[in-house]
């Protein structure tokens, strides 16, 4: 029976998909760097809650490791190490490889855009002496968690003379935060038997930011008044300038370890920050690829990639024939040679809601970074569908240099779904998967990772760019 047992074992060892708790398998060099490696995200995190201060992490890494900005018609080589920035919103990296560039290029695309309230043009009003910003909510939110917690506000403002000013109020401890208000539950019958999407209306959602009047005089809106003196004295802004403004309200929470075995991080944006980050580090720590390497993190993706700083825009494709123009290439052969990861989440299995899930088909924390072969809402719509062939190169890949990986899927098939920046790309004939960090409680405003499929997502991305 023993005997039998084992032949079984081992049967089932060759023929079965098993993909298990990923601390069963991870090394204990790679354990070490994955520790350290979460604690360079999460100082990214706490400072980059915006697309605009992402793009200022971003490069102010890449010129201390040798970037150079690039302007089209430069003399290239092999080697060399060029960045983009694209209205201070999004940037492309490039490492120059060693192939001729007609092989195509090595592509990550992630993006530093996460759910967020933005104020509107005409945001700050008074009511019973209360001062409150207006906001128009941004990507797909459960809007009752945007309530009773801190947060804080980021972004630019250009003035009338078109001077920019930059704001970040909340971050640090001595700074005040904003608040939206919610019903107190003695008070809240009505609210309560409202649906989930209507227990906060989008326009509830407004900020708290301030209650003392002015009072050198007596006067109607004294405490927008005051309010706005205030932001004069320190900005010099008028109530106009808000028109031509750009104001993030973000959840004020740091990052921070979860968990007695720290094996997890809590932390607002991880989506897809979790992502960018080692697309970024990856992008850095490539010294000599073969094949030139693109990355690209990109603005817009929470809001259907429109905009001329999403990618439904061009600016990407413009780069690649740039860059192949001046290697002395076609760009349309360039992009129907290259393969692209691209770099974003997926959710995680929460064993809370298990519902949701086809558990054969779904990502766990701590089984590694997420293979996702398609996305999309019920019938796929919406999705690349990366081939067969391709896939089938990138597990080869993954399994040769020891990256611990998974495969899933957004959830069941009619409960829902969602998209990437995979169709955009797999658009310009290029191969394209799915490739990201499995999240718990995604587009809320603190979610969590694994750590140890944070630095598999780094380790996935490195090893793809420079194969």
């Amino acid at each position: 029976m023993a005997e039998k047992e084992k032949v079984s074992k081992a049967l089932k060892d060759k023929l079965f998909n098993q993909r298990k708790n990923g601390y069963s398998r991870i090394s204990k060099s790679d354990e070490k760097a994955s520790m350290k490696f979460a604690e360079d995200y999460k100082r990214f995190l706490d400072k980059a809650k915006t697309e605009r201060e992402a793009v200022i992490e971003a490069v102010e890494l890449l010129k201390a490791k040798g970037f150079t900005e690039y302007k089209r018609g430069m003399k290239l080589k092999a080697g060399d190490r060029i960045y983009r920035v694209n209205r201070g919103k999004a940037v492309i990296i490039s490492v120059i490889g060693k192939a001729p560039i007609e092989e195509g290029v090595r592509l990550c695309a992630a993006h530093i855009d996460s759910p967020r309230l933005d104020l509107k043009q005409n945001p700050l009003y008074e009511d019973n002496e209360l001062a409150l910003f207006k906001t128009h909510y941004y990507g797909g939110i459960k809007k009752y968690q945007w309530t009773a917690i801190p947060l804080a506000l980021h972004g630019v403002i250009i003035k009338a003379d078109g001077t920019k000013v930059t704001v970040a109020i909340g971050e640090d401890e001595s700074d005040p935060v904003f608040y939206v208000s919610d019903l107190l539950p003695h008070l809240a019958t009505e609210q309560m038997t409202r649906p989930a999407t209507k227990l906060i209306r989008g326009e509830d959602l407004n900020l708290l930011i301030g209650s003392i009047p002015f009072r050198e005089d007596e006067t109607s809106e004294a405490v927008k008044l005051n309010i706005l003196n205030i932001l004069y004295e320190k900005y010099g802004i008028t109530e106009a300038d808000f028109i031509s403004s750009e104001l993030e309200a973000v959840p004020a929470f740091k990052a921070r370890d979860i968990g007695f075995d720290r094996s997890l991080i809590g932390g607002y944006g991880h989506d897809d920050r979790c992502c960018s980050y080692p697309a970024l580090r990856a992008a850095v720590d490539c010294k000599a690829p073969t094949h030139t390497v693109v990355t690209v993190l990109t603005d817009k993706e929470e809001t259907g990639s429109d905009g001329n700083t999403g990618l439904c825009s061009s600016y990407l494709e413009y780069f690649i024939h740039d860059l192949a123009a001046d290697l002395g290439a076609d760009g349309r052969h360039v992009l129907s040679a290259s393969e692209c990861l691209s770099a974003d989440v997926n959710a995680a299995f929460d064993p809370t809601f298990p519902e949701v899930n086809e558990k054969n088909n779904c990502a766990y924390v701590n089984r590694g970074v997420c293979i996702t072969k398609y996305t999309g809402a019920r019938g796929k719509s919406g999705t690349s569908d990366a081939s067969a062939e391709f896939t089938g190169r990138i597990r080869r890949l993954m399994d040769s240099k020891d990256v611990i990986w998974q495969t899933g899927e957004l959830g069941k098939v009619d409960m829902g779904g969602g998209g990437t920046v995979a169709a955009y790309i797999a658009n310009l004939d290029v191969d394209t998967i799915d490739m990201g960090v499995p999240v718990l409680a995604m587009h809320a405003p603190y979610e969590v990772i694994s750590k140890l499929d944070l630095y598999m997502a780094y380790k996935a991305f490195a090893v793809f760019i420079a194969d």
